[in-house]
């Protein structure tokens, strides 16, 4: 089953399968500058804040760039997380730097009416 999930800092929408996790849906968008990773939850570029839905975790997170309290408030490794339901996330350190670079922020109106959905 596909979930859309939105990036609250651009307005982007994508589709990303509860089997995937969102780092590998995130890169379907096809923007330069979307850093991977190790895409094993070592390495912390794929950091984002889930501010609504449902996920769930599939592997362990490098406490060394997730501690046990952000990730009690929703800060996750992208690479880790499979979506369940739809999300709404925000880009967080390295990973905000790639997708916003450029972007003029948006006003929380606008990016609740963009959508670009693969």
């Amino acid at each position: 089953m596909k979930h859309e999930i939105l990036i609250e800092d651009t307005g982007e929408r994508f589709a990303c399968d509860e089997q995937e996790t969102v780092l590998n849906g995130m890169a379907r968008l096809g923007r330069k500058g979307i850093p991977v990773g190790c895409r094993g939850g070592g390495c912390g570029v794929c950091k984002v804040q889930v501010t609504s839905g449902d996920y769930r975790t599939t592997r362990t997170m490098s406490r060394q760039h997730v501690s046990q309290d952000e990730q009690e408030h929703g800060t996750v490794l992208a690479c880790c997380i499979q979506a369940q339901g739809s999300l709404s996330l925000k880009v967080v350190g390295k990973l905000h730097k790639a997708v916003c670079k450029g972007l003029m922020p948006l006003a929380p109106t606008q990016a609740l009416g963009s959508h670009m959905t693969l």
